[in-house]
């Protein structure tokens, strides 16, 4: 396809939410992007650099425990996490994502699942030891977004640990500036992960995107007490 996968998610965006559909559309994108109409801008065949880096520095032993990853997409965040000895689930709402991780990694352990994370199941409140949300609250609409971030909260259990990484936005931009998606976190809603019940920020990290040297990229760490 010749026109930039960005702008073209964000015209595959704008459709849905023109007919106020605000997470429809990642269906229209993973259902164009399976027959070659368009391409998933942020699913690079690979997990996310700066999970592996936090797997890395912190050496977490998944061995019993379990693991969710929040809009897992083609499944490579959920398998580094599986292969970590997490019993994993990852989810998505989009089927066309859920089967195209199911045919991505057909010897999987994971338990890949079609789920809204804005009305996810009762029995995954305070169910997982690790949570893993990488790029799905600022795929929502700022509007959204406080009710995106409670609900990933909500998936934390007692002593488990939160991973976010998410783009940053600019300090000081006017909401009315941003044109998503994405809708990058600030700082403040970056820390609002912490006004969950006993989960608390342990880290936050902003660093420079590998691919735009003017943006930068969050990753923060939350323990449930």
């Amino acid at each position: 396809m010749s026109e930039d996968p960005d702008v073209h998610t964000r015209r595959i965006a704008r459709a849905g939410l023109d007919r106020e559909d605000p997470t429809g559309w990642f269906e229209d994108l993973y259902s164009a992007a399976s027959e070659g109409r368009a391409v998933v801008p942020w699913d690079r065949g690979t997990a996310n650099p700066l999970l592996t880096e936090w797997f890395e520095a912190s050496e977490p032993n998944g061995n019993g425990k379990t693991a969710v990853v929040i809009g897992a997409g083609t499944g490579w965040d959920a398998e580094l996490v599986a292969d970590r000895g997490y019993q994993t689930t990852a989810f998505d709402i989009s089927p066309t994502a859920v089967d195209t991780a199911q045919r991505n990694h057909p010897d999987s352990q994971t338990q890949y699942v079609v789920a809204d994370l804005l009305d996810q199941p009762a029995d995954w409140h305070h169910a997982f030891d690790l949570v893993v949300e990488i790029y799905t609250v600022q795929a929502l609409p700022i509007s959204l977004q406080p009710t995106a971030v409670q609900k990933v909260g909500e998936l934390v259990g007692p002593g488990g640990t939160l991973v976010v990484i998410a783009s940053a936005r600019r300090e000081g931009q006017p909401d009315a500036e941003v044109e998503g998606p994405p809708w990058p976190l600030t700082r403040a809603t970056i820390e609002s992960f912490a006004s969950a019940p006993d989960l608390r920020l342990i880290e936050v990290d902003e660093s420079p995107s590998p691919s735009d040297p003017t943006a930068t990229r969050w990753r923060a760490e939350f323990l449930r007490d």
